[in-house]
């Protein structure tokens, strides 16, 4: 598969989109959380963290659709989308910094999403000085 600069990725608990854009198209990935019923954050009763076995394996396969990314927008309705950012920081370091952003975004669809991301990337180029 052929991979673009730019990668968007909509997540919540139970599943996340990941959206790779360029020019000449874009390519979609669904993942599911092993837990489709369950949160990746803080589970009760428990000691410690407290974050579900599952929520490793669903963020590292998230992390894993976007290493070929160069640039890489977070957006999602809930905390996972930070919880996605703190585990590749922490987890996936050399990734970390190609994380553009991490916004708040109701689920929409796969064209509102990407065009929400053009949009982002676009502001960020202008404002980015061009070496």
């Amino acid at each position: 598969m052929t991979h673009h600069f730019h990668a968007v990725v909509w997540i919540d608990h139970r599943q996340a989109y990941v959206y790779e854009f360029g020019t000449e198209g874009v390519n979609e990935q669904h993942i599911k959380s092993p837990d489709h019923e369950g949160h990746i954050h803080h589970k009760a009763g428990t000691v410690g963290s407290g974050h579900s076995h599952d929520a490793k394996a669903y963020l590292t396969a998230i992390a894993n659709a976007v290493r070929d990314n160069q640039e890489i927008l977070i957006v999602g309705d809930g905390g996972a989308k930070t919880e996605l950012a703190h585990f590749i920081r922490d987890h996936v370091p050399a990734l970390a910094p190609r994380i553009m952003g991490v916004e708040a975004m109701d689920q929409c669809s796969k064209g509102q999403i990407v065009a929400f991301a053009r949009k982002f990337f676009e502001q960020k180029d202008h404002s980015t000085p061009q070496l």
